[in-house]
């Protein structure tokens, strides 16, 4: 199995997952503006929407999009815990997340990036990723996490793109309680090696 990324991208949420269920798996990193990864390979033949996550399966099959992925990943090793059995409540309430987390905050986040960004565009996108934030809070409350006691892939999912604001200097002070959770997740073994392997700390 192999994992294609980009150091700090929503491709970490993956790299997390993999290592939190214990997989034995390769990662590769992509230039994605050169479309070529560190071994070599044409990335446009790996995926042609040339983003990343991509995962190479044993089979040789290339899965994409991380909400998928991070589903993949939990069944095929459900002793992990990382993700509700299929078709139970919680796992609708999993998905609910990963889709909120895809939508609300990696797109919102994710805009920030845009080279072209007006500043009348990135004071929208920040002031809409607010709006988000404070619901976020809402629901986080004092639980260790989205889904309560356990951590999940949507845990690792969120804590990647949230990673994005200190990139982007957005001021998250005023969610006291989406810091701890941030530093309750980056302090995991699992995300430190991700980290580390991406060469991120």
């Amino acid at each position: 199995m192999k994992l294609y990324y980009y150091p700090g991208a929503c491709s970490m949420a993956v790299h997390i997952a993999l290592r939190e269920a214990g997989y034995n798996f390769e990662i590769d990193k992509v230039d994605l503006k050169a479309k070529k990864t560190a071994s070599g390979e044409d990335y446009n033949q790996v995926n042609a929407k040339g983003y990343v996550p991509a995962l190479r399966l044993d089979d040789g099959q290339v899965l994409t999009e991380d909400a998928v992925l991070l589903q993949y990943v939990a069944d095929h090793k459900p002793e992990s815990g990382l993700a509700p059995k299929f078709g139970s409540m919680e796992r609708y309430r999993l998905m609910e997340w990963l889709n909120f987390i895809s939508s609300e905050i990696h797109k919102t986040l994710g805009a920030l990036f845009n080279p072209s960004i007006t500043p009348e565009w990135k004071a929208n996108q920040i002031a809409l990723f607010d709006c988000r934030a404070d619901w976020l809070v809402s629901k986080l409350g004092s639980q260790p996490y989205l889904m309560g006691d356990k951590f999940t892939v949507a845990d690792a999912y969120l804590f990647t793109v949230l990673g994005w604001c200190n990139l982007h200097k957005v001021d998250t002070s005023k969610w006291p309680v989406l810091n701890d959770y941030m530093a309750r997740i980056v302090a995991r073994p699992a995300v430190v090696a991700a980290m580390q392997a991406e060469g991120l700390i």
